[in-house]
């Protein structure tokens, strides 16, 4: 199934000049606030909007979409977004038909091996990558019931979950043994020095 037949696809507000901070302003999301696990609210500027931006304000169930850089990945925003804010270009604002698709699993599915592919052969530019809109406009999905959906989002969040904790454990051992290395050496280097006062 394409992805406008289960979703709008729109480009973010294009900003005319740079953005001045405002306390009293609009939160705004950039490409720069994307990371690999999602969008942290808690990190988003204010910033002064004079224009109306309403049809690009984004909110938890919506789907951001990285068109430039070198990975090309989607991001479902979640509960943490009690807030609307503006979705920036050049991000794309996908948003999902409750009925057909899960925001997770649509961003899990653009996220995949076969999807990036598609990007790659559609991606422009040579100092600055960029995917078209278009490309997302031809994008195919294999898009299964919600009950399977929300599976295989399930799981996805479990592996995910086992892969950080797989490397936080390698990364303590790894500094345990320096440690007790760093130890050992500072004992052998106590033990020498003993040797030549007395000598």
């Amino acid at each position: 199934m394409r992805v406008p037949d289960i979703c709008s696809i729109q480009v973010g507000y294009t900003a005319r000049v740079k953005f001045e901070p405002a306390a009293d302003g609009v939160l705004s999301i950039q490409l720069r606030d994307i990371a690999e696990d999602g969008v942290d609210i808690t990190q988003l500027a204010r910033v002064q909007i004079k224009e109306r931006v309403d049809r690009y304000l984004v909110q938890a169930g919506d789907v951001l979409f990285r068109s430039r850089g070198e990975r090309n990945t989607a991001v479902a925003l979640d509960a943490r977004f009690v807030e609307p804010a503006v979705a920036v270009s050049p991000l794309m604002l996908l948003r999902p038909d409750p009925s057909a698709v899960m925001p997770q699993y649509l961003a899990w599915a653009i996220n995949q091996p076969e999807a990036q592919r598609h990007f790659d052969t559609a991606a422009r530019g040579t100092s600055i990558r960029m995917v078209p809109k278009a490309s997302l406009d031809d994008l195919d999905i294999d898009v299964p019931d919600l009950g399977t959906q929300r599976r295989i989002v399930m799981v996805d969040a479990l592996a995910a979950r086992e892969h950080a904790l797989t490397h936080l454990l390698a990364d303590t051992k790894r500094d345990l043994i320096n440690q007790l290395l760093a130890e050992r050496a500072k004992g052998k280097r106590s033990a020498t020095s003993t040797r030549e006062s007395q000598a």
